[in-house]
């Protein structure tokens, strides 16, 4: 579904675009319009649904909509304490229409009125959702669902840090075994010396004993 008046549609809905805009920042809530436009001369019921329903709030989410009126409907996305994974977002909006008897009462609306089973018409109209953060420049910065191109090139980059951070690993542990090669090198040098050190004393103390008892008494 389109979001022009097109005579074949029974509402229209604002922004032309069909892309939700919401100022992203930490912490805060942010708000988005929807307008409803009934195109027909027939009282027309609608209904907005998310693929996040947690993540947002819609007020009103069903309603009913006067032949030639508007409805204008607010959106706000909840308070979110970090960035969406890879700075993509990918929740979806559907509005579903139909028409409805003149009498029909907002608040009463038959819990099947949107139900595809064929007895009436159900139109929908899909929206997508971009959250716009402050640039450095006093602009936006956008960031939806990516392109297969982008996603291509953005696992491509995973797999370049995954590799960087095995080889990181690879030469830690070598890095590791060098260290307690030189731990023993330098523990095994030192017992030599050691050991040197002890025989030499040895030998001199026995010499001098030797020589001591070789000596003649002067008794």
């Amino acid at each position: 579904m389109t979001a022009g008046g097109d005579v074949n549609q029974l509402i229209s809905v604002q922004p032309n675009d069909l892309i939700l805009k919401f100022n992203f920042e930490l912490d805060k809530p942010s708000f988005c319009n929807l307008q409803v436009t009934n195109n027909t001369e027939h009282h027309v019921a609608f209904k907005v649904k998310t693929t996040s329903p947690k993540k947002y709030f819609v007020r009103p989410n069903t309603g009913i909509v006067l032949p030639h009126d508007s409805c204008l409907i607010r959106v706000t996305l909840q308070p979110k304490r970090e960035y969406p994974p890879d700075q993509q977002c990918k929740d979806k909006f559907l509005i579903q229409s139909t028409i409805v008897p003149r009498n029909t009462n907002a608040d009463d609306l038959p819990a099947d009125t949107f139900n595809k089973d064929g007895t009436k018409e159900i139109q929908e109209c899909k929206l997508k959702v971009i959250y716009e953060t402050n640039s450095d420049n006093g602009g936006f910065n956008s960031f939806t669902s990516q392109s297969p191109d982008s996603t291509t090139a953005i696992q491509h980059l995973k797999d370049e840090r995954d590799t960087a951070v095995h080889q990181t690993v690879q030469l830690q542990q070598e890095l590791d075994f060098l260290k307690r090669q030189r731990k023993r090198s330098n523990g095994s040098s030192f017992s030599f010396v050691f050991a040197s050190l002890v025989g030499l004393i040895g030998i001199t103390v026995g010499f001098l004993l030797n020589l001591s008892l070789a000596s003649p008494s002067t008794a």
